[in-house]
């Protein structure tokens, strides 16, 4: 169900909310669930959406902007005015294709840094939209490894923490100036 929160889709030269990288301890903790869908989230989901446009995102969670509660945005089509963002609050997986898919990764909180993750091929997730309505939403391809990716975001879980290749993820964090050290792998 795509959002009806309006908000153009440009680049601010000073986005509302400040990004989180990878290192800071802001994105480890695990997001709170929301209680309420008021206008005070509503406003934040227009300030998360005004920051990823501006920092040519796909994706958006809470966390990364040093909130503390379970909400992300998702847009694969920044590009296009046409197409509404989504919105997902207090997003849970109810069931995941056993068909596994490999592919690249990056992230706002870790920028320069693209490698390969495994993830699960299809997923199906129960949210409530902005307007506090509950939702399920079934998604493959770029959208449900997108949901995956973000809702890691609310576990206090990065992307590099699910990658394989040890090796090649400690040459790609050093030459983009993060530290290996902030990787938490979850195998």
């Amino acid at each position: 169900m795509p959002s009806e929160i309006a908000v153009e889709k440009i680049k601010l030269k000073n986005p509302p909310l400040e990004l989180h990288y990878l290192g800071d301890r802001v994105l480890r903790q695990p997001a709170k669930r929301i209680t309420k869908v008021d206008d005070e989230i509503r406003l934040l989901v227009r300030e998360m959406l005004q920051t990823m446009y501006s920092k040519d995102g796909i994706g958006l969670a809470a966390p990364q902007v040093g909130v503390h509660k379970q909400l992300i945005v998702i847009d694969l089509e920044p590009d296009n005015p046409a197409n509404q963002p989504l919105v997902l609050i207090n997003p849970t997986i109810k069931q995941v294709s056993r068909d596994i898919c490999v592919a690249q990764e990056g992230c706002l909180s870790i920028p320069g840094v693209y490698l390969d993750v495994k993830r699960p091929q299809v997923v199906e997730v129960a949210y409530k939209d902005e307007s506090g309505r509950p939702q399920t939403l079934k998604a493959n391809d770029l959208l449900g490894r997108c949901i995956q990716h973000e809702m890691d975001h609310l576990n206090g879980v990065v992307f590099v923490d699910r990658v394989d290749n040890s090796l090649t993820l400690a040459q790609e964090l050093s030459k983009n100036g993060f530290s290996y050290q902030a990787v938490k792998p979850l195998a």
